[in-house]
């Protein structure tokens, strides 16, 4: 007797998510903050600044420019600090009300929601874009299908365009696509990205959110009773159901199964909160239209916190307990660097010096008697203006500098200057001393740089 043979899939099979158009208070903001967040980054790039692009992330030259601020290398501590802040910020935020950064601002979601509009557009609105996957290959759909693709195609190739931007000067960047002249850099991250771009949000859209973003993971340990999550209200929607007339025997929740609909990750939150929801709200809106047109107060699909439903808390009270110890800490701690920041921002010099001793020539004698030490100083003017530097030096008797004693610099240039420096050794006992350095510009005083070194006399 054979055996019966059973098939079964490792991996379910992924069914596409067509989500339904919503309109609503929460979908107001998700798309004041996708027009918001887009004219940032497709419009700063054409800014200029300073006879420049405004920001401009040189990575040829080592330089970043961000408005009036000029960055090098050896301002690695900002971009630690940022992420610093970045990372603060997730965790206040999410500590607060759930996942407000990837329902409103995270670039996967701000680009589905985009790519989703050119598809209601191109092909209609959920229902019809279900008919048309149905149909057989025609023409109609062969040339809606190419059309959308096509949009697609060009808001990913001029996302990627605009991304490399911010890396080599747009405007030059422009000429040479134009002139089909890009170097093999500029032409891979601009297909890379706009190919990361059309198929993340084109083709993956909740699959990123569901599979590859790491933060579905371990959002719920940011997560505590008083969070704000949206929540569905059970004890006042329960028993599903259309009224049937006959009294109270139906809860307020008709089953039309709008607030699956509308969700771009194919969850119901009937069902309570899932590591798929992503905060974006869609299925408030969309429950509270349906609440409007039979008759019954909106929030039965609300943002909530737990212990506002086991306690039955009024709004006032559920708000209050947002400003808990944890959250606090939170906030103070994030403060704290934020300011710390700006402080150091405000504070920092715009000159920055290294010095370095000439290996091949530690200590030697010179005409007169004298003992001269050789060293190589690297000033870097972090200005837009030329500047000239004066160079002094101090820590021992009859120390002089015997080469010329300031430097010329231009905007953002880092020059290396060779400083030879002698002392009267009857002056001074052999052996190590310490020195220091001090560059200072002559037009402004309050830029300078003091660095130490050793002087070596034998």
């Amino acid at each position: 007797m054979k055996a019966d043979v059973v098939e079964q899939r490792l991996y379910e099979v992924r069914k596409a998510i067509h989500p339904r158009a919503v309109h609503g208070w929460f979908a107001a903001w998700r798309w004041l903050l996708v027009l918001g967040t887009q004219l940032v980054f497709y419009g700063v790039a054409w800014l200029p600044w300073n006879g420049r692009q405004a920001v401009l992330f040189d990575i040829a030259h080592r330089k970043f420019y961000i408005f009036g601020l000029v960055f090098w290398p050896q301002d690695v501590i900002y971009l630690t600090v940022l992420l610093i802040i970045s990372a603060l910020s997730l965790f206040l935020f999410t500590a607060v009300a759930g996942r407000l950064w990837c329902g409103y601002a995270c670039p996967q979601t701000v680009y589905t929601e985009i790519f989703m509009w050119i598809e209601r557009k191109v092909e209609g609105d959920r229902n019809a874009r279900l008919k048309l996957d149905k149909e057989r290959l025609s023409f109609r759909k062969f040339l809606l299908k190419a059309g959308k693709h096509g949009v697609w195609v060009a808001l990913a190739l001029w996302t990627g365009f605009t991304f490399v931007g911010y890396v080599t000067p747009i405007r030059e960047l422009w000429g040479e696509v134009v002139a089909l002249s890009t170097g093999p850099w500029e032409t891979f991250w601009i297909l890379f990205y706009g190919f990361a771009t059309y198929g993340n949000a084109g083709w993956m859209r909740e699959q990123v959110c569901l599979h590859m973003c790491p933060y579905a993971r371990f959002q719920s340990a940011m997560f505590d009773k008083d969070t704000l999550i949206i929540t569905y209200d059970r004890e006042r929607g329960e028993p599903r159901g259309k009224p049937s007339g006959k009294g109270g025997d139906k809860g307020d929740c008709v089953d039309c199964s709008i607030c699956v609909q509308v969700c771009p990750t194919g969850i119901d939150i009937r069902e309570g909160l899932q590591y798929q929801c992503i905060g974006c709200a869609a299925c408030i809106d969309g429950c509270n239209q349906v609440m409007d047109k039979v008759g019954k107060p909106q929030g039965l699909i609300r943002y909530s916190t737990t212990h506002a439903l086991e306690r039955k808390l009024a709004r006032v009270q559920m708000f209050r307990r947002a400003f808990r110890p944890r959250v606090l800490i939170y906030t103070a701690i994030l403060w704290a660097v934020v300011a710390a920041a700006a402080l150091g921002l405000w504070q920092r010099v715009p000159l920055k010096v290294d010095v370095i001793r000439d290996r091949g020539a530690m200590s030697r004698e010179v005409e007169g008697g004298l003992v001269e030490n050789v060293y190589r100083l690297q000033v870097m003017n972090t200005t837009e203006d030329t500047r000239m530097y004066e160079i002094a030096v101090s820590g021992l008797p009859t120390l002089q500098v015997a080469t010329e004693p300031s430097v010329l610099t231009g905007p953002t240039e880092s020059r290396m200057v060779p400083v030879r420096l002698r002392v009267d050794p009857g002056q001074v006992a052999p052996g190590t001393h310490k020195i220091r350095f001090s560059v200072r510009a002559m037009d402004d005083p309050r830029v300078a740089v003091e660095e130490q070194s050793v002087f070596i006399v034998r």
